[in-house]
């Protein structure tokens, strides 16, 4: 991994925190999100710990404690402070968090500089990097859910979020299927979960050709969708049921009965051209199933990308999904993570690497579900058909929205 490389996925993470103060950064929302300032050190310890400290002569840690209060969810390395009271970790200071960031950053430029021709280490370099873009869109997530709890609803962008185009009728793209390849293929990056690539068997399907609008999901709600048991899973129902869920997840209704959708643009009215997202697998779900279609598999989602020859791109850096533009299979990467019905499992031959590094997918492959595509806060080379991403069902504050399949 040269070096420029690395310096400007880590100098990203920190130009996602400038907007922010020191408050907004050590505050954490719920146990499921962090703060931004563990973000920025949790990503400088997987460096230091996983790379430093193995190839560093003479190591010593920037401070003892770090190890600890920075493990995420790492058993093979020791001890962890516990996840839901990283907001309480007002020491080190801000200021305390971005020297280690420096100092990391010094270690490994000297480093990469004295083994550039390091295969395995360019490798682990690799997938620090990998790690820590994936840590920048939990930044944005994790911060939009911190921001949303304040009467205030601050904004995390000052420029304006202009009312998008309505986008084409849905239409339903048909996929031959049959027997597909599934998994990475090709040179480059892919995460220890997108293989083996293997072969499976699709039946013939079709998929939308869009996700699911803001307007669309109204209708659902509006015709007693959140009232209706048949339609839910019935984990789903019971926190229907408690109140746990009656709406999308930033939506709210202003007066006069009109809905709003706060966005880290700030608080808007609610745009129906724009794709629903914070949504649950139980809402994905029995959205699907009012309308009379279904969620897609992994597969059949992979199947069709493949067939449409979906090129991976990206959002351009945009903070809230568009609507959908153009013919064909469209916002399969620059949207909404797209639930599927596939719960997330190994492939068959999957194997997790050797050590704590190990830990880093495969143990979590139970009670979860996997979602496809990729998101506006997803960083560019991370959207490709083969990605996995995976949450539990009832999961709402990444930019999670429903394409249909039939």
């Amino acid at each position: 991994m040269p070096h420029h490389d690395f310096l400007t996925v880590r100098r990203r993470s920190l130009h996602l925190a400038e907007p922010l103060s020191s408050e907004d950064c050590c505050a954490q929302s719920m146990p499921d999100a962090s703060p931004v300032k563990w973000h920025l050190a949790h990503t400088s310890w997987f460096f230091e710990t996983f790379i430093l400290e193995a190839h560093e002569q003479g190591f010593q840690p920037f401070h003892q404690a770090f190890r600890v209060l920075f493990n995420s969810y790492y058993n093979g390395v020791g001890a962890k402070h516990p996840r839901a009271q990283r907001g309480l970790l007002t020491r080190p200071s801000l200021d305390e968090v971005r020297a280690y960031r420096q100092d990391v950053d010094r270690r490994m430029a000297r480093l990469l500089a004295e083994r550039p021709a390091d295969a395995a280490l360019a490798a682990l370099v690799e997938l620090g990097l990998q790690h820590e873009q994936q840590h920048q869109e939990l930044i944005l997530t994790d911060l939009k859910h911190l921001l949303a709890q304040n009467p205030l609803y601050p904004a995390y962008a000052r420029e304006p979020l202009a009312r998008a185009a309505a986008p084409a009728p849905l239409a339903w793209i048909p996929c031959a299927g049959g027997l597909t390849d599934i998994g990475f293929d090709g040179s480059g990056f892919c995460f220890d979960n997108e293989l083996p690539r293997h072969r499976a068997y699709v039946a013939p399907f079709e998929l939308a050709s869009r996700l699911v609008t803001n307007g669309e999901y109204l209708a659902f709600i509006e015709a007693g969708g959140y009232r209706d048991p048949a339609l839910w899973l019935a984990e789903g129902w019971d926190k229907v049921a408690s109140g746990e869920l009656a709406h999308p997840l930033y939506w709210r209704q202003a007066g006069g009965g009109g809905w709003q959708e706060f966005t880290l643009h700030g608080l808007q009215p609610l745009d129906p051209a724009r794709p629903a997202t914070h949504l649950s697998l139980y809402e994905a779900d029995a959205y699907a199933r009012w309308c009379g279609a279904r969620l897609p598999t992994e597969f059949e989602w992979e199947c069709a990308a493949a067939e449409a020859n979906a090129a991976a791109g990206g959002a351009a850096g945009r903070l809230h999904p568009d609507a959908a533009a153009g013919a064909g299979l469209a916002q399969l990467f620059d949207a909404c993570w797209q639930w599927t019905s596939s719960s997330y499992a190994p492939y068959p031959g999957y194997a997790p690497a050797p050590g704590a590094i190990g830990e880093y997918n495969g143990k979590f492959m139970v009670n979860q579900y996997v979602l496809r595509g990729a998101s506006c806060a997803t960083p560019a080379g991370h959207a490709r058909a083969s990605y996995r991403n995976f949450f539990p069902a009832g999961a709402r504050w990444q930019f999670t929205g429903i394409r249909l399949a039939r």
